[in-house]
Formats: C-alpha cells, sequence, structure tokens
C-alpha cells in the first residue's frame, strides 16, 4: 500500500463527530500489517510499540479532524436518509478533503514508515525469527481530540505515554521557502483566560451609590496593556508571545450601574517565563480565571534535532532548516510531560482547516521516507 494509497483511506473516513471509525481503521491495519504490540486505550488513541531496548522514538500524530464545510461532504444519491459522506478528490499532485493536510496524510506516511522501518523485516513483511532485539523501541501513536485541546495526548500521558523523543507530524513544509519541508524545534501555546469584574448595581442617576463593574474592568485592560509578553530565541529566530484582550460583555441595561463586566484575553506563549497576568487580581473586585492552557513546546536536544533534520535534507531537493511554528500542537503537551520533540510533517501554512484543504503527494512521500530513515536508524 502507497502513502497515496492509505491517505486516500483515512481522508475518506467521516468523523469530525466521532473520531472512532478512523480508530478502528488505523488499529486494523496496524494489527494486519505489523508485528507490534497494538493497543486502544480508553480515550481511543492507537499505540503501537515494536523493540524493548533503550530509549523510545514516537512517531506522534492525531485522526480527529474539524468540521468539514459543506463542499467537502456530499449525502450518497443512492441514500438521502444516509450519513454524509467526505469529498475525496485528486488533481494536479495533491489531493483534497478534510483532513489531507491537518492530519491524515501525515499519520498515513508514518504508518508506513513504522511497518517499513524494521530491517529485520523479510520480503512477506514479516518479522525474520531469531534476531537480537532492537537497540531502542519505536512507538507509532494517533491521538483523538487534538483539535479540542489534545484531550487524547493528555489522556495517554495520564496512562505512562513518556517516550524520550517524537517527531509529531503536524505541518512544517514551506515555512523556511518553497517546496521544502522543514524541522520545527518550537512552538508557541495558547492561554485563553477571563477577567471578572464585579460592582455593585445602582440606578444611573444615583451612580455614586454603585460600584461600576465596566470602570474595574477597563483598569484591568489598562494593566494588560502595560504587560510585556515574553520571547524567547530559538533556532536563530525569535518566537514572541502576545497578549490580545478580545471580547468584552457587560451590564443591563442604558439606566443601571453595571454590577459585572467580563473580558476575554487571548494570551500566545513561549517556552518559559509567562506574561504576568495575575496582576489584575489587584484591583479591587477583579479575578482571572485560565480557561485553556495550550502549552508551548521548545526541543533543547540538539543532537536529536540534527539527525531529523539530517534525514530530511537526504530525502529533498531543497535544504530544510530548523524553524519555530506559531501554533500549538499536541508537541506541547509532550514536552511539558519530559519529551523531546520536533515537529516535521507535509502540512502547508494556510492549508489547515480550509474549505478547499489539500496535501502535497510528493511532500507526503518525502514525509514517509524520512520518518522511515530516522526510525529504522533509531532500531538498528
Amino acid at each position: 500500500m502507497t502513502v497515496r494509497e492509505l491517505t486516500r483511506d483515512l481522508v475518506s473516513i467521516p468523523i469530525h463527530e466521532d473520531e472512532t471509525a478512523a480508530g478502528d481503521y488505523i488499529e486494523a491495519w496496524l494489527r494486519r500489517e505489523t508485528d507490534a504490540d497494538v493497543t486502544r486505550d480508553a480515550a481511543g488513541n492507537v499505540i503501537a510499540r515494536r523493540g524493548t531496548g533503550g530509549e523510545t522514538l514516537a512517531l506522534v500524530g492525531h485522526h480527529d479532524v474539524v468540521e468539514p464545510a459543506e463542499s467537502q461532504r456530499r449525502i450518497p444519491a443512492s441514500d438521502a436518509d444516509a450519513a454524509p459522506e467526505y469529498v475525496l478528490e485528486e488533481r494536479d499532485g495533491r489531493l483534497y478533503g478534510r483532513g489531507a493536510a491537518d492530519m491524515k496524510g501525515a499519520v498515513a506516511a508514518a504508518m508506513l514508515a513504522f511497518r517499513d522501518s524494521d530491517a529485520r523485516r523479510t520480503s512477506s513483511g514479516r518479522t525474520q525469527s531469531g534476531d537480537a532485539d532492537p537497540d531502542g523501541e519505536l512507538v507509532f501513536a494517533s491521538f483523538v481530540g487534538e483539535e479540542v485541546g489534545g484531550v487524547g495526548a493528555r489522556h495517554a500521558i495520564a496512562n505512562g505515554f513518556a517516550p524520550e523523543y517524537a517527531i509529531v507530524g503536524e505541518g512544517s513544509t514551506n515555512y523556511s521557502g518553497p517546496d521544502v519541508t522543514d524541522v520545527a524545534v518550537a512552538h508557541k501555546g495558547r492561554r485563553g483566560s477571563t477577567i471578572t469584574a464585579r460592582g455593585t448595581a445602582a440606578h444611573a442617576s444615583e451612580a455614586s451609590v454603585g460600584e461600576n463593574a465596566i470602570y474595574r474592568a477597563t483598569d484591568a485592560v489598562d494593566i494588560v496593556r502595560t504587560l510585556e509578553a515574553p520571547s524567547v530565541s530559538v533556532a536563530g529566530e525569535t518566537l514572541e508571545g502576545s497578549l490580545v484582550v478580545t471580547e468584552i460583555e457587560g451590564g443591563s441595561a442604558m439606566n443601571v450601574v453595571p454590577e459585572r463586566c467580563e473580558l476575554t484575553v487571548d494570551e500566545r506563549t513561549v517556552p518559559g517565563e509567562r506574561a504576568a497576568l495575575g496582576r489584575v487580581e489587584d484591583l479591587e473586585g477583579v479575578t482571572w480565571t485560565v480557561d485553556q492552557d495550550l502549552p508551548p513546546m521548545r526541543c533543547d536536544d540538539a543532537a536529536f534535532a540534527r539527525a531529523v533534520l539530517d534525514a530530511a535534507s537526504d530525502v529533498q531537493s531543497g535544504s530544510p532548516e530548523l524553524v519555530t511554528k506559531p501554533h500549538a500542537t499536541d508537541a506541547g503537551w509532550l514536552s511539558e510531560a519530559g519529551t523531546e520533540c520536533v515537529i516535521y510533517g507535509p502540512s502547508e501554512p494556510g492549508e489547515a482547516h480550509t474549505k478547499d484543504e489539500s496535501v502535497s503527494l510528493e511532500v507526503l512521500e518525502r514525509c514517509r521516507e524520512t520518518y522511515r530513515r530516522v526510525a529504522e536508524s533509531w532500531l538498528s
């Protein structure tokens, strides 16, 4: 089976409301095509392991997707009551469909690399008996719930998933230049939070009797605007955090002093220090609540990053570089738990979550071969 065929199979499975069918396919394929120890955990993650010695390298992806656009699904003509199918098209060397770029293409490439990386495999695809165990452990993992806060990755980590190293197949193509797949060694995180200001309601004609929650909220905004978002230098780039007040809601009527006002803040975080948003709680009547905290990632093992970069350089005509990404991924959860991660995958900037999402077949093959080379060296 080629990476094109496997990607087509995976993309065609409609799963945005329930990842079970894609997990079923991946689990069955791994059991059929490999001799690995394949498990399916309570969250729905599919994890396969080969080898028992040394340190662990994981090839990591996710098989959930965001909701498709109307143009990316259709009702079967033969059954008007059937569930919608996903539209899958191939043209100009690319596969189009929901999840092609984010990230079933990378999952397919990693599945094939995991299968084909064992140097002890025979022409029949089975493992030769009597050979010595590999020097390291190789793991394939496809998580659920990446698009909704890393549900699957967090479940796996909480239940002992702890590889020393991981290649996460999120997008790293066309970052340093056209037609090149780079190796991302850091990315930003995202912390979303709510600032709540409380006051005392009063009739607007007697405003001094109350405490205006909107005024307290604007005092909090003033503090946010004075905070400096941290930045960090990685791979010759400056990864800069940011702080933005994104929503405000408060008040009940034009003639009532408001007793409550809420603000939301979007914060892009970097490895290391966070912005001191807790300072807003120094204001009377103001509280701060973190609603979501997707961690950033940075690879601190230069030798590992270089090994992946060398493999990437060998399979493409361009010159890949070590780069950074602006988006949070499951690599953040793994990094927070102690795994050294890099990101290497076929998706390009602007492809994920779009109505015409697509992935290059040539780049998929490039990723498959890079994963295979790194994985095979791990097992040798």
